[in-house]
């Protein structure tokens, strides 16, 4: 049996990353009525708190993990030649990678 990414545990990886997005992004919008001052400083000493930065990395994890379940379907299922399938994959793959590690980098 194949305990890869695919039928029930693809589509249960897609439900869970939505709903994470979804109350990540009910945080932030919450957390956004109650702005610091309009000034830089007041901004960055905002988005360095814990709980913002928690919010911003579980919408980055659950947002990678979303994208490349969601694209990744749509390759394995429209890509046919193997060698193009491994190289869009590996692309993406790369790509969401350095996408969550540009965006940790900037959190911490």
């Amino acid at each position: 049996m194949n305990g890869g990414l695919q039928g029930f545990n693809a589509w249960l990886l897609q439900r869970i990353t939505a709903t994470l997005l979804l109350m990540a992004s009910i945080g932030l919008l919450f957390l956004l009525l109650l702005p610091p001052a309009g000034d830089f400083d007041s901004w960055q000493v905002w988005m360095s708190q814990p709980l913002i930065i928690v919010i911003i990395g579980v919408f980055a994890f659950a947002l990678v993990a979303h994208a490349w379940v969601g694209v990744r379907d749509v390759i394995v299922d429209y890509v046919h030649p193997p060698g193009m399938r491994l190289l869009a994959l590996s692309l993406l793959g790369i790509y969401l990678l350095g996408n969550l590690i540009w965006l940790l980098w900037i959190l911490l």
